[in-house]
């Protein structure tokens, strides 16, 4: 079942080891949002910051240590002009200012996917929450920024077949491992849990390799309709869950 539409539990009631770890959020639905109200696309992505805002405060409350939001896609840059330069400037300010949010609050910030691409505005404005934010630990915050899982496999492919041409490395060695080691960001564990907004039940490119014992939960709500009460109602519905891992479970 990847839908659930039953009342969240109390969250006090369920024990941290049966809460997942690591959220992965596609954020889907913004543009549609805006125009159920007649509002232009780009005012759902506004609101859509809100959201984040929400989530961020809330997860380290709810004992999640990493959070990793599809916030630009490798495919987005088919998107009209217009909504993209939005989209970059949203991304540019709200770099500067979170970036205080991100040290009151103890946020490490990592980011994954392609720099090629970005506005150059962008990519200082990354580097410099990145390096201002490195020493934090209470919530890992991953952003995943012109992202898209195939362009990270393909990455991983070269960079492991350079060292095997390097003579650095045995192609008899090469297991998942290897691969895992040469991910964007192989320290960060898979994610326990994959939310998506609005309704759309597939993967989008995202994660396909560390979503395969991944929870999936799935609303109807848009993302600029989730709140705190959303994200308890799938962490209760993960508690609920029977995870095998192609065992027999318990």
């Amino acid at each position: 079942m990847f839908r659930n539409k039953s009342k969240p539990t109390q969250i006090d009631q369920i024990p941290q080891e049966f809460r997942p770890k690591h959220v992965a959020i596609i954020m889907d639905g913004n543009g549609r949002w805006a125009q159920a109200r007649g509002l232009p696309r780009v005012e759902g992505h506004r609101k859509g910051a809100d959201s984040v805002q929400t989530v961020l405060e809330a997860c380290p409350e709810l004992g999640i240590e990493y959070l990793t939001l599809f916030c630009f896609s490798s495919e987005n840059w088919k998107r009209p002009k217009q909504e993209l330069e939005f989209l970059m400037d949203l991304l540019h300010r709200y770099l500067i200012h979170e970036r205080p949010t991100l040290e009151k609050n103890g946020i490490r910030l990592r980011v994954i996917g392609r720099r090629d691409g970005l506005p150059a505005n962008v990519l200082e404005e990354i580097d410099r929450s990145l390096e201002a934010s490195q020493s934090n630990s209470r919530l890992n915050l991953c952003l995943a920024i012109n992202y898209g899982a195939r362009g990270e496999l393909v990455d991983a492919t070269r960079a492991i077949a350079s060292k095997v041409k390097a003579g650095e490395l045995d192609v008899e060695s090469i297991d998942e491992q290897t691969i895992q080691r040469h991910l964007y960001a192989p320290d960060i564990p898979d994610p326990d849990l994959m939310i998506r907004t609005s309704g759309e039940i597939r993967i989008s490119n995202f994660l396909l390799w560390q979503l395969s014992y991944s929870e999936l939960w799935i609303t109807e709500k848009t993302w600029p309709e989730f709140g705190r009460e959303e994200l308890e109602e799938a962490i209760a519905s993960y508690a609920n869950r029977d995870r095998r891992f192609g065992g027999l479970g318990s």
